[in-house]
């Protein structure tokens, strides 16, 4: 049944025109809002946004639901700790441009996070309104409320810049122009250093520019981002590959910086390793996905980036890179989009709102299966996927349960090309080119509890660090990073 919104409203406000408040009672009663999104049939052929925002009345009603808890366990989930009770308060007083300010005291991206941050597996779990319906996706939906909060100060030109600190003389370089890097080069240029970031593509914004598709967070948003960054004095150094254009040591000492903090992100993709899997129509989710995203190649008419074209694809994963490649793939031309995952439904790390975007778009969810080997033609391109059936046996050490192989359960997928995303890992090429730069086994560059590696001017933050994690993790570490940067700064 469908809900009406200005019935809602009209309810809400009468309270308050009465001077009276609403009770716990009455909020509870609230029903939540549905985040309103394009036709599936019309938009898997298509790169707009597939998520529309809430309207003005559809925000206030949402924020009429949060109990303004004494102890806000929500800001516990948050890895910035966003004052989450106070900004929703200000939407239910429609006092848009202060909640917006209120996010941007600690989260800079709030138009980003609030379109592709894990929500429901931080601040919303811990939401005390799920918890009373005893079903977590009934918490207030807060991110959705952040990015109304966002879209409203962009669209009605009301975005303000952060005050500047007088000129120190100081200077930072950020290799990286990832949300953590960017989330470095604010902070340092709000304490007044001059701040360069260094990139190796030829646009910045990281894994908000070549991984996550259009269709779920447009990219003129990231680039309105990176605006207000050079509006405050951030320069920007494209194309420049720290390790081969120059070293990190060459920025520390003979161009004159101060301090430097890596954000390079995990771009290094991993694969199957099983046979096969060097055939003609076998992608990496990072390539697929940046030849699409970056280099625009579903604009065929304007862009020269090749696409391989294929009218039956599979997809080896089940997190959110694999549901972005699957939706990116009927955008690209697929007439069938399998996902092949070797433990269940429950056991997929995506979130459920992409879960449930690739289902209404027709990917076909194909579980307790793995391949174990890329099936080709005689010149060499794919022409299907062998794969083993699985079932679930005791739990691994991530809590998840673990795939157990059936024998003799080979079966063969047919399909033209095949996109692996099960993840990626660091590049190398950093740690190699730096003296004292330390990693781990993984690649993992070595931290302490403030960011700092075991180079005296070097700190570093975000997969780089993490692994492939998420955007507003990547932010957390650097605004850690960025707070130690300054002070060693000060002295």
């Amino acid at each position: 049944m469908a809900i009406n919104v200005e019935e809602q409203y009209n309810k809400i406000k009468e309270i308050e025109k009465a001077g009276g408040k609403l009770s716990p009672r009455d909020r509870n009663a609230i029903p939540q809002m549905e985040m309103p999104t394009l036709d599936p049939k019309e938009r898997a052929r298509e790169m707009n946004e597939v998520a529309l925002g809430f309207s003005a009345q559809q925000a206030v009603v949402e924020a009429n639901r949060c109990l303004q808890c004494a102890k806000p366990f929500c800001m516990e989930g948050c890895p910035v700790n966003i004052d989450i009770p106070g900004f929703i308060k200000q939407i239910t007083q429609e006092d848009f441009k202060a909640a917006v300010d209120t996010i941007k005291k600690t989260s800079l991206l709030p138009a980003i996070c609030g379109r592709v941050c894990p929500q429901e597996k931080q601040c919303q779990e811990k939401c005390t309104v799920g918890k009373i319906w005893k079903n977590p996706e009934k918490a207030v939906s807060i991110g959705r409320l952040e990015r109304f909060v966002a879209d409203w100060e962009r669209e009605n030109n009301k975005v303000t810049l952060p005050e500047i600190a007088p000129k120190t003389g100081k200077k930072v370089a950020i290799i990286g122009a990832g949300p953590a890097g960017l989330t470095v080069a604010a902070d340092c240029a709000r304490a007044g250093h001059e701040v360069t970031i260094f990139e190796a593509f030829h646009k910045a914004g990281g894994v908000m520019m070549y991984g996550i598709p259009e269709f779920r967070l447009p990219k003129k948003i990231v680039q309105e981002e990176i605006s207000n960054l050079e509006k405050m004095g951030v320069k920007f150094e494209l194309n420049f590959l720290v390790g081969r254009t120059n070293t990190l040591e060459q920025l520390l000492s003979e161009k004159g910086f101060d301090a430097a903090f890596v954000g390079t992100g995990a771009g290094l993709p991993k694969f199957l390793n099983i046979p096969g899997e060097n055939l003609i129509g076998v992608f990496s989710a990072n390539e697929y996905l940046t030849r699409a995203n970056l280099m625009k190649g579903f604009d065929k008419e304007h862009a020269a980036t090749p696409i391989y074209e294929a009218k039956h694809v599979v997809v080896c994963g089940a997190g959110n890179v694999a549901m972005d490649a699957a939706r990116m793939a009927f955008r690209l031309g697929a007439e069938t989009v399998d996902v092949v995952y070797r433990r269940t439904r429950k056991e997929m790390p995506a979130r459920l709102e992409e879960i449930g975007h690739a289902e209404e778009e027709g990917v076909n969810f194909r579980f307790l299966e793995n391949p174990v080997e890329v099936l080709g033609t005689e010149d060499g391109h794919v022409r299907g996927v062998r794969c083993l059936s699985y079932e679930l046996g005791e739990p691994d050490e991530s809590g998840r349960r673990s795939p157990v192989p059936i024998p003799g359960s080979e079966h063969d997928v047919k399909c033209d090309a095949m996109i692996v995303a099960l993840g990626n890992g660091s590049n190398p090429l950093l740690v190699s080119t730096t003296p004292g730069l330390d990693a781990d086994k993984r690649g993992h560059i070595l931290v302490d509890e403030n960011q700092a590696t075991h180079h005296a001017k070097v700190w570093a933050g975000g997969d780089i660090v993490l692994g492939a994690a998420t955007v507003i993790l990547a932010m957390g570490e650097g605004r850690k990073a960025a707070a130690s940067i300054n002070e060693y700064l000060a002295k």
